[in-house]
């Protein structure tokens, strides 16, 4: 039988999902520091953990539904199609990141013989075995190995470059077929028979019926995504995706039935549901975001904003949430061998699953950079934890098997694996839920713009008041409130309806008086009463730089005997925001910094000071010249004795400086690791910036990309 060729530990079999997983986890660690990081923990978890686990099990549920016997060289021919994937996959990576397109046209075409292969393989399977009540299964996998090589060619193209808005285009193309064709019917294909399995329960009644009838619909959705994108139809691509969720739907009748029937109540479980709900999720917001999207840049912003909450979310969650049901019963040995490994992966199950999907969920709002960090950083821990556990079970399986078996003895039926009380798993997610509020609470108190001034006055000012109230409303654009002076008669009741109508960026106000609207994502209102006003109140976005750039609201208090009794100075608003900011090598404020009392114009720099070197940087052979260039605020020495907070591009500024020659095309990757919404502009493209070079969010990034026409030095 096929479980004599699956059984036991098989290094080829089982190592490289660890291999490709501990590579994403180094990469999120170090990202500053290597090329693409954004584009690489994608591919090494997707292309390469994800895409293997497909290989090795999608093959071992098809003997297993078919009932399929293979002889003693099958193994082998296995393992020469995972190393066929797995070298393929280093020379993708090899090849994008060293910028060399035939060793990426090399790795890709590695990649996509090796599914072809495995499809072939599954066919020849189909085409022998008896007739299978869930032959169905298999079909998914076949119709997923053909989808794959068109996602590969659609890579390839992409990166060899290409211009805006095709090169969007494609990445939809692209990202659609590997991601809902090769992922997801794999994982809708391996589920109708699996999750009833993991839940321990009887399969809903028409599963495979169900079936059968979403393939057609879930397939043909999603050529209808790759079409409508290629051919620039954002309502056809949008349509696909709307179809493909009707695909879903159509299974999803049986496994609700069968959710209902037993819930989930160990890791593995609760980690492929919460990986599908994040599916679903991210799939209905991308088809509304095309739909309703202007251009095809506005899809890429939004296409680019959901990728990593399909990646950790769906794909992430659901991988180890299989491998951590499947890898005990592959090692085998029987009841307590299987049941030794399933516990140690079991273990802190509740915490890490409140751990990823609640970081996830702060990520998804706007929040303070410091924020988004901390709760992706437990987002990591909690993805992390399944390498050691994997480890531990192993050891634990390899015990149990060599333990000698113990007498029989009267006892009480154990409770099912992976099943623990109540208590227990509600006091993990209790922790789960507690490091969150403390990863939150953190972040904020780092994050100066988002503390209230201090020192704030009352705004009545002892002013009696009138019993009158004046409501007016307040747009955030530009860098402008609108209006940016309100005048209300001493004694009045105001209130501001603040609506942020930027097309990127996040606003607030905060007034001396100690009102705040919070942070606003573009949309986004709020209501800020002030109460009675007796005085001048000034009014500022905390956003760090956006009040130098003029972003200042007044409250004038008009008949008030004097406008700032008993007013504290709020000259430099909230904590932090006093010494000026620099973007490159520009002051970007509105007053002059304050000079230290001891500041000596003649002093000499400190030994640890290095001049910049003036020489310009070597030519590259490639005419495309790639470069990420990740904004972030330090503070630094910029004289003797001055210090700055500085908004630099690879921690310099001015920042690193690019040579080419005319005609040659320059893709940057820019990388917001700061606070607030920031773009950069090339002079030597002939592009208007405000669309391919603009303004992205914290944490975002974007793909800049343009050829030089003309010869010179330029900003």
């Amino acid at each position: 039988m096929s479980g004599r060729t699956t059984r036991g530990f098989w290094p080829l079999r089982d190592l490289p999902v660890v291999f490709w997983l501990v590579a994403t986890l180094v990469v999120a660690l170090v990202h500053p520091f290597v090329p693409a990081p954004r584009w690489l923990m994608i591919h090494l978890l997707l292309l390469g953990a994800v895409t293997h686990a497909i290989l090795v099990w999608s093959r071992h549920f098809a003997d297993a539904v078919l009932r399929s016997q293979h002889g003693p060289g099958d193994r082998r021919t296995q393992s020469t199609r995972l190393l066929l994937l797995n070298g393929g996959v280093v020379l993708v990576v090899a090849g994008v990141l060293g910028d060399t397109w035939p060793v990426t046209v090399a790795g890709a075409t590695a990649v996509a013989s090796a599914v072809v292969w495995h499809g072939a393989a599954l066919v020849r399977q189909l085409r022998r075995a008896l007739p299978s009540r869930f032959g169905v299964t298999v079909r998914y996998y076949v119709v997923a190995a053909a989808l794959l090589p068109l996602g590969a060619t659609l890579g390839t193209i992409l990166a060899r470059g290409v211009a805006d808005p095709l090169d969007v285009q494609l990445k939809l193309a692209h990202a659609s077929t590997n991601l809902f064709g090769w992922m997801g019917l794999t994982i809708i294909g391996t589920l109708v028979t699996l999750w009833p399995t993991m839940l321990r329960t009887r399969m809903a009644e028409g599963t495979e019926l169900a079936a059968r009838r979403a393939l057609p619909v879930l397939a043909g959705s999603v050529v209808g995504v790759v079409v409508g994108a290629l051919l620039g139809s954002r309502p056809a691509a949008a349509l696909g995706l709307v179809g493909y969720l009707v695909g879903i739907g159509l299974v999803a009748g049986p496994f609700v039935r069968t959710f209902a029937t037993k819930r989930p109540s160990s890791y593995p479980t609760w980690s492929v549901l919460a990986g599908l709900l994040w599916w679903v999720g991210c799939l209905a917001a991308l088809a509304a975001g095309i739909a309703t999207a202007s251009s095809w840049e506005v899809v890429g912003d939004r296409f680019s904003w959901l990728t990593p909450f399909l990646a950790a979310g769906f794909g992430a969650q659901v991988l180890l949430g299989a491998l951590s049901y499947l890898v005990p019963m592959a090692l085998g040995g029987g009841p307590t061998p299987v049941r030794a490994a399933n516990t140690v992966l079991d273990r802190g199950g509740a915490l890490r699953i409140t751990l990823v999907n609640g970081g996830l969920l702060v990520a998804l709002v706007p929040v303070p950079s410091v924020v988004r960090v901390a709760s992706t950083t437990l987002v990591l821990g909690g993805l992390a934890a399944f390498v050691p556990l994997l480890f531990l079970s192993l050891r634990a399986s390899r015990r149990a098997r060599r333990a000698p078996s113990p007498l029989p003895v009267e006892r009480r039926p154990a409770a099912p694996d992976g099943e623990r009380p109540a208590g227990q798993v509600t006091g993990l997610v209790a922790t789960g839920i507690a490091a969150l509020v403390l990863a939150v609470a953190v972040g904020v108190a780092v994050d100066p713009a988002a503390l209230n001034a201090s020192g704030a006055v009352a705004s009545a000012a002892g002013v009696d008041a009138n019993g009158r109230t004046r409501t007016v409303e307040v747009r955030a654009h530009d860098m402008r409130f609108t209006p940016s002076v309100i005048e209300v008669p001493a004694g009045t009741r105001l209130v501001i309806e603040l609506t942020n109508t930027d097309d990127q960026d996040v606003h607030d106000l905060v007034l001396d008086s100690g009102a705040d609207s919070g942070r606003l994502a573009p949309g986004d209102s709020a209501t800020l009463d002030l109460g009675v006003v007796g005085r001048d109140i000034d009014g500022w976005c905390s956003v760090v730089g956006h009040r130098q750039m003029g972003m200042v609201l007044s409250v004038k208090a008009t008949g008030a005997a004097s406008s700032h009794t008993g007013h504290a100075d709020h000259r430099h608003g909230p904590a932090g925001d006093a010494e000026p900011m620099a973007m490159g090598s520009e002051a970007q404020t509105g007053q002059a910094p304050t000079p230290s009392a001891h500041l000596d114009p003649l002093a000499e720099p400190g030994s640890g000071f290095k001049a910049r070197d003036a020489s310009l940087p070597p030519i590259e052979d490639s005419r495309v010249h790639r470069l990420t260039l990740e904004v972030t605020e330090v503070e630094r020495e910029v004289a003797p004795g001055v210090r700055q907070r500085l908004w630099t591009y690879n921690g310099s500024a001015p920042g690193p400086t690019l040579h080419g020659r005319v005609g040659d095309t320059f893709e940057i990757t820019l990388v917001n690791d700061a606070t607030t919404g920031h773009s950069i502009d090339f002079h030597a493209g002939s592009l208007a910036p405000e669309r391919p070079m603009r303004t992205i969010a914290p944490g975002e990034s974007l793909v800049y990309r343009f050829t030089a026409t003309r010869a010179g030095i330029w900003m």
